[in-house]
């Protein structure tokens, strides 16, 4: 076994950077989002790799051949089969290998274990573009929201949990001499202490960000001394098995055992979450996914439980600069990716008295007639409507989008398909605004994930507010974005808001968008109302997976 720290110096600068970067949580990026900065051909190169794949058995895993492979993702922008297949086992056997490499991975040092980490993100970043393709095929996110999000996204999010765990584990000393005075002696004892991982991690993947929701649970369980596996989406697979193949093959490189990390794969048909999931030997799980889903995770006795569930994110209407631009804010976060995403907003609430603007009070009609334009006005574009929108990764997404007029209320814009260029089998639908009074609350109060919005007319600002808050509170809430220029107005407005455990962005505008939140700064979920108990990346989100253990001796 290779115990040098020759990875650790060799990347000692850019973690030192991100280690300050999340304690001062100025911007910062481990690995840059413009595909432009990369090289000429990586575009092209990544693109030939991802088709090469296609139609192919997965063969880059380091755990053992299997008798079995298994694969159903199906593009949504091309309606047909990506026909690859990954090997499967069965789940006794994986458990048993991640038992097995635990025993050699939690006595690893500590700052050999994050070069290697850290090692193997930077082998992920020379292929970054096909990760993008295998995401853009396997979720129907955009090309450049496929390579922002599982690329430098996600590896900042891995390198955030790198360094923040490396900040924990060395909190405290190693070994100190402690001295108390009994009067004609002293009392000596030498005592010593050590951060003991737990065992074996779950983390379960979702289908629309594989990656960026599944690695911080990766590197934060990986950093802290756990093994890993790591059960996908049975439709959103590669992105992140090409990331756990290239991380395989540092391990294996520095004599490691590779399945320290594994992939564990399953059918809609025959799942084994549940059973991973409630195998004594798992230690910790993360989950990514439904309310439901993850209120059964967090039910699980005996285990150390990371859980990102559904939201109801609110947008609440006060006063604004500039209406026009407001809805224009609006109508991007609602439409991007077709509100396929956890931060996306759900209910407008608006004050049936309208806006206040500089210019003057803008009835609430005309609100709701700006934000209709606004939204037009990105599905009417012929350049922005495909990129924006993206495809429809679920059948159950395109169910829910075709019985839109079941749920109630008044639509004010019904779903069409989404024209794309590239990709005329693309699986599209514009977004449904759906006018409600407060008191629709059964219809508001529970998540209609994808491109569904409700505009709800309430008495008053306050009844806004307080819809907001008692929304997140009692349904989860993972962001909420306000327009507010009157000080007390926002004051009232954030206290609520975060007393609901919610983080509040105002007057959002130009190239800020709720739905964006950024690694070494924003916290993603907060951990304090039902969309999730679990934060990337704050110090339980490292904490709770291993434990101080002290010696003494005399």
């Amino acid at each position: 076994m290779n115990t040098n720290i020759s990875l650790y110096e060799k990347h000692k600068y850019k973690i030192t950077e991100a280690t300050d970067a999340i304690f001062k949580r100025y911007c910062y990026a481990a690995y840059t989002e413009n595909p432009k900065s990369y090289a000429d051909d990586a575009d092209a190169n990544g693109k030939r790799d991802f088709s090469m794949q296609m139609n192919n058995d997965f063969t880059q895993l380091l755990q053992g051949d299997s008798k079995t492979m298994l694969g159903e993702e199906i593009s949504p922008y091309l309606q047909i089969g990506i026909g690859v297949r990954y090997p499967s086992y069965p789940v006794a056997q994986i458990i048993a290998k991640s038992q097995q490499a635990f025993l050699q991975w939690r006595d690893i040092d500590i700052h050999v274990r994050a070069g290697i980490l850290v090692e193997s993100l930077e082998r992920i970043k020379s292929r970054f573009f096909e990760i993008a393709y295998a995401t853009m095929h396997t979720t129907g996110q955009s090309f450049l929201m496929s390579f922002q999000a599982s690329g430098p996204h996600s590896a900042d999010r891995a390198m955030e949990a790198i360094v923040q765990g490396l900040a924990e584990l060395e909190r405290y000393p190693k070994a100190a001499e402690w001295k108390k005075n009994l009067g004609k002696f002293d009392l000596v004892l030498q005592k010593n202490w050590k951060p003991v991982a737990k065992g074996v991690g779950l983390v379960i993947g979702c289908s629309t960000f594989p990656t960026w929701n599944t690695v911080p649970g990766v590197y934060a369980s990986l950093i802290s001394g756990n093994t890993v596996i790591v059960k996908p989406h049975s439709k959103a697979i590669l992105p992140i098995a090409i990331v756990i193949a290239e991380l395989q093959k540092v391990l294996h490189e520095n004599g490691i055992d590779p399945c320290v990390c594994q992939l564990a794969v399953d059918t809609q048909a025959e799942p084994i979450t549940k059973i991973l999931a409630e195998d004594p030997a798992i230690k910790i799980i993360d989950y990514t996914g439904s309310t439901t889903f993850g209120k059964y995770i967090e039910s699980l006795k005996g285990k150390t439980v990371f859980t990102e569930n559904a939201g109801v994110n609110s947008v609440i209407l006060h006063s604004t600069n500039d209406i026009k631009a407001t809805m224009q804010n609006i109508a991007f976060s609602l439409t991007l990716y077709s509100g396929q995403m956890c931060t996306s907003p759900q209910n407008i609430f608006i004050p049936e008295d309208g806006v206040s603007t500089p210019q003057g009070q803008v009835s609430y009609s005309d609100c709701v007639q700006a934000l209709m334009d606004a939204v037009k006005g990105i599905i009417n574009n012929p350049k922005a409507a495909a990129p924006t929108f993206g495809a429809i990764q679920s059948d159950v997404t395109l169910a829910r989008v075709q019985h839109a007029k079941s749920i109630g209320g008044i639509q004010l814009l019904q779903s069409e398909s989404i024209k794309n260029d590239e990709f005329e089998s693309a699986r599209t639908a514009s977004s449904i605004l759906i006018a409600l009074e407060s008191k629709d609350k059964s219809i508001y109060e529970t998540e209609q994930f994808g491109p569904i919005a409700f505009v709800i007319k309430c008495a008053s600002i306050d009844e806004c507010i307080h819809l907001a808050s008692k929304m997140a509170m009692e349904h989860g809430a993972i962001t909420c974005l306000a327009f507010c220029t009157d000080t007390a107005v926002k004051a009232q407005i954030a206290s609520a808001m975060n007393n609901a455990f919610t983080p509040v962005s105002f007057n959002l505008g130009g190239a800020a968008f709720v739905n964006q939140h950024a690694a070494f700064s924003d916290f993603h979920v907060t951990g304090g109302n039902p969309s999730g108990n679990g934060t990337f990346t704050n110090p339980n989100y490292i904490n709770n997976r291993f434990v101080w253990v002290g010696n003494r001796e005399m």
